[in-house]
């Protein structure tokens, strides 16, 4: 980095886990970047860092050292999901998230879900694990699928976009109705043609357990849940019950608890299959989400204004 001009203010700025700074890119003269040394800078840093990036590696020292932070201006988190923040942010802290940088990679996971379960790949995978031709059913084709994707924002946008590209008919669910989308008000009228439920809800207070047993009810037999937003958006213990009975199926990138403990009764089931919350991970996503943050970092120093707001309602405070 160049030496900054003459009496030119540095703006203190730190990247809690440094594992990126090489797609970060070349940051102006007038950034100083504080080191996130050990567990946390040294007190007298801390209150001088005004913008921060934070990768999931750093998350609990950053939650840690927070309230030292008194010169706190922006928060860049590398992911899109920003719920382990809720409830944590300063008066007055502007909070920015990875928005588009996952869209990619968790959509095909989403597709190759449905795929796997649908078209027959899990059933051949299983019984050649036991090393037996075995038939079963004519899988279904995703043409034709009616599929409601249940948090249509950026990542369900690319989603819908891959199904309907299949054939599939997809309805999009926001928190309210809005500009041809559905809202949550109107799961009642939608479930119970849905043969797919794709959940990419973020984690909210109004989120918290919202695919609950009177929702999942209204599925019909047979329907696939496909989860890669919150595994706390859904109550377990309702889904397990759907799911032990064997009347609908599920393919989960989250889960509640998460991780899954061992010998938790959501492993043996064979109409699960379950990844371990990497659907969006990708070597240039995460690439992508410091490249980011590097974007970001300019924008501040050159006193533009930050992309990718995060809207107040997803930084409340989440309590059961």
């Amino acid at each position: 980095m160049s030496n900054s001009a003459p009496g030119q203010r540095r703006i203190p700025v730190c990247i809690v886990d440094p594992t990126g700074l090489g797609d970060v890119g070349q940051l102006p003269a007038n950034v100083e970047r504080v080191p996130w040394a050990a567990e946390t800078p040294a007190a007298p840093d801390l209150a001088r860092i005004e913008l921060v990036v934070i990768a999931d590696a750093g998350r609990r020292s950053f939650l840690q050292a927070v309230d030292q932070m008194t010169g706190l201006r922006a928060i860049q988190a590398t992911s899109a999901g920003v719920d382990w923040l809720a409830g944590h942010v300063p008066s007055g802290v502007h909070v920015h998230n990875a928005r588009g940088v996952f869209d990619g990679p968790l959509a095909e996971w989403v597709v190759g879900a449905i795929l796997a379960m649908d078209r027959g790949l899990i059933h051949a995978r299983d019984a050649q694990a036991n090393g037996v031709w075995r038939g079963f059913m004519p899988p279904r084709e995703v043409a034709g699928t009616k599929v409601v994707i249940l948090g249509q924002g950026s990542i369900g946008s690319a989603a819908a976009t891959r199904l309907q590209a299949l054939g599939a008919q997809v309805t999009g669910v926001g928190r309210s109705a809005r500009d041809g989308m559905a809202g949550i008000e109107d799961l009642g009228q939608l479930l119970p043609a849905a043969e797919i439920l794709v959940n990419m809800l973020p984690l909210t207070h109004e989120t918290l357990g919202l695919v609950d047993a009177r929702l999942l009810a209204l599925l019909p037999d047979g329907a696939l849940i496909v989860n890669a937003g919150r595994g706390r958006t859904t109550v377990t213990s309702a889904l397990l019950a759907e799911l032990q009975t064997g009347r609908l199926r599920a393919v989960l990138d989250v889960t509640d608890p998460e991780p899954l403990p061992a010998g938790h009764p959501l492993w043996a089931l064979p109409n699960v299959v379950i990844t371990p919350h990497n659907a969006g991970d990708s070597p240039t996503s995460v690439a992508r989400a410091f490249a980011l943050a590097g974007d970001q970092i300019r924008r501040y120093a050159a006193g533009e204004p930050l992309i990718n707001a995060v809207a107040p309602h997803l930084l409340e405070a989440i309590t059961a």
